[in-house]
């Protein structure tokens, strides 16, 4: 009887666990929420409201203007696409909206080699007011999604209660493993618990979800981005060691190609996104995007360091404070005041050439010495030197430094 039990236990773990293997790397992709939010008028904007053909168009973009070869396949649905439930209690998406259905999208994104994402919420209502995923919905909602060949569910927590989601999680994770289809699990668990232990178990994350958001929604705002960012580095210690293949922290959408940032600080988000292994999810109009807002996106610099298969998530080990300050900073995640300021890397591989990278190439200098250059406001994150493929860690006066190699000598001419 005892060994009964035992074995019980632990086929009763392996179906709590999500092991689906998926997102052995950071997932790529185009989301409609910050853009788009919950635009229903297809009267007066048929362009530009949640719809069918809204995600149709942007994925012939997705295939079509070089996002899908460089890794951003995934078009994912947010909410407002919910019309009800049908009869026996299914999830239907909004008829006059979506008129060929979820299956339909799915379809025509598979047909493009993309994969699609869609969105749910662990309550009795989505966040602007839709049908949610009740406890008691959960099993047939993972099998709906399956059935329509959903790539990706992305489970809000609106209206729901720490019980709720402490029950309801674990439990989509087990029905979307049921189900046998690989679906990706993005769980917004922790940002509806503060972010952090002991209200959030990591540990338990990285079993059953294979991205979660940590903290507030982003805005399209500079503010923001840095309120987000703020927020990583002073939690870095207990965020870091959960990322990694498979399960990864997700600082929400990047804002690259709307309205709030400027175009260095754009191309800080992208770096500063790169650098914490976050999942690159666009949320902008693929359709009118500037070739500018593009070049920043499709970085391919910025998508080879994203896209490690390490998965190590960048830290902060050293602050640039002003002239004459020091205190302990990055893998690239650099200061977020707005001055100029002058960087002198020293490479620790004498026998291979250097290549020293400011974030967007602002000068680039092979050496077997030391590479210098200069760093314009907004644009210090993704500084980096590497010999090819490999990981080195050096340690420098000032302490160890990412896998990306960093050793820092002078963070300190003022211009």
């Amino acid at each position: 009887m005892l060994l009964k039990t035992v074995v019980l236990l632990v086929l009763v773990a392996q179906v709590l666990m999500l092991e689906n293997g998926l997102l052995q790397k950071p997932p790529m992709g185009w989301l409609a929420w910050e853009r788009f939010r919950c635009n229903t008028n297809c009267d007066e904007d048929p362009k530009n409201c949640i719809s069918e053909r809204l995600f149709m168009e942007m994925a012939d973009h997705l295939a079509q203007d070089g996002w899908r070869d460089l890794g951003y396949t995934y078009l994912n649905i947010d909410d407002c696409w919910i019309g009800g439930r049908d009869a026996k209690g299914r999830l239907v998406p909004d008829p006059k909206r979506f008129p060929n259905g979820i299956a339909f999208l799915a379809d025509y994104a598979h047909s493009l080699g993309l994969k699609l994402g869609i969105y749910g919420d662990m309550g009795n209502f989505t966040c602007m007011g839709y049908p949610g995923t009740t406890l008691d919905k959960v099993i047939q909602d993972a099998q709906t999604f399956a059935e329509w060949k959903v790539d990706m569910l992305k489970l809000d927590g609106c209206f729901s209660t720490p019980e709720e989601r402490a029950k309801g999680y674990p439990k989509m994770a087990a029905a979307l493993n049921a189900t046998g289809r690989p679906i990706a699990f993005s769980c917004s668990w922790p940002a509806y618990e503060g972010g952090l232990p002991p209200k959030v178990n990591y540990t338990l994350l990285a079993e059953i979800c294979n991205l979660w958001r940590n903290y507030d929604d982003i805005q399209d705002s500079w503010s923001s981005v840095l309120s987000i960012l703020n927020w990583f580095v002073d939690n870095q210690d207990i965020l870091q060691p959960v990322a990694g293949p498979g399960h990864w922290n997700d600082p929400d959408m990047l804002l690259i190609g709307n309205f709030g940032l400027s175009f260095e600080q754009a191309r800080a988000q992208m770096a500063l996104w790169t650098v914490l292994a976050a999942p690159l999810f666009m949320s902008t109009d693929l359709r009118t995007i500037s070739a500018q807002n593009m070049d920043i996106l499709q970085n391919p610099l910025m998508i080879k360091i994203n896209q490690d298969p390490l998965g190590i998530q960048g830290r902060r080990i050293l602050k640039v404070l002003g002239c004459g300050e020091r205190e302990g900073e990055a893998k690239g995640l650099g200061s977020p005041e707005n001055k100029a300021a002058s960087l002198e890397v020293t490479e620790g591989w004498a026998s291979e050439i250097c290549s020293a990278l400011t974030s967007w190439l602002h000068s680039v200098k092979d050496s077997t010495g030391s590479c210098s250059s200069h760093i314009p406001p907004f644009a210090r994150a993704g500084q980096l030197m590497g010999p090819g493929e490999e990981t080195h860690h050096p340690t420098s006066t000032h302490g160890t430094v990412g896998p990306l190699g960093l050793e820092v000598q002078d963070f300190c001419t003022r211009l």
